[in-house]
């Protein structure tokens, strides 16, 4: 049975796990929940997701949500497909490695993607869907400690090839779809000449033939 993915053509954390299953050459379905119509709200669904959020998979049976979540799943049971990093590294024979992933895991989840999530919110989400009107201070500051973040990824990408080590990992992937999404509306610029080595990683992660799958959305036949 093929592994099917429930979620939205275009969510950031959807193009996320695809993006992960597009690395490890898993076929897939896709199969679009309508958010337009609060497809994620129904009862029937919110049984599966208590949370009422997208994506979840359902591999085999196998259900499960969060999209991180889902990524390090992908990563641990499809480990065999790669030739080359296998994106998470094994904490029973590369513990200093699996640690300085976790490191950079955390340091994704709360000072890149905590601001960019929100400021994606307060910018696009709220007044765009909504019908709620951005708050432009809090907004600025969202953005603000953003680039504060980015400064200092600038000095830790000057060391070394990628945020958890020389190896490109699972955490690489995890900024892509935020990071898109802010920097093509213009309200971050991953490219900026004053960080080169955000640049140079910027196009590195974003030119990799899975995000280049997923990149435009999603359909039924992806």
């Amino acid at each position: 049975m093929v592994l099917k993915l429930h979620g939205f053509f275009f969510s950031t954390c959807t193009l996320r796990v695809a993006t992960v299953l597009k690395e490890y050459n898993v076929p897939f379905e896709f199969v679009a929940v309508k958010l337009e119509e609060h497809g994620h709200k129904a009862p029937e669904y919110m049984q599966i997701q208590p949370f009422g959020q997208v994506p979840y998979i359902d591999d085999d049976g196998f259900v499960l949500y969060e999209s991180r979540a889902i990524c390090r799943y992908i990563a641990a049971k499809y480990r065999s497909n790669l030739a080359g990093p296998t994106l998470l590294p094994d904490v029973s024979t590369e513990v200093e490695k699996y640690a300085r992933f976790e490191q950079a895991a955390s340091v994704e989840a709360w000072n890149f993607d905590f601001y960019a999530s929100t400021a994606a919110a307060e910018l696009v989400y709220n007044p765009g869907y909504h019908g709620i009107p951005t708050n432009e201070v809090q907004a600025k500051k969202l953005i603000d400690s953003l680039n504060k973040t980015l400064d200092v990824y600038d000095q830790i990408l000057a060391k070394q090839k990628y945020v958890a080590g020389d190896d490109i990992t699972l955490v690489d992937l995890f900024h892509i779809t935020y990071g898109n999404f802010l920097h093509t509306k213009g309200f971050i610029n991953l490219e900026d000449e004053k960080r080169p080595n955000v640049r140079r990683w910027w196009r590195d992660i974003t030119s990799r033939p899975s995000w280049q799958a997923v990149k435009d959305g999603l359909s039924p036949s992806s």
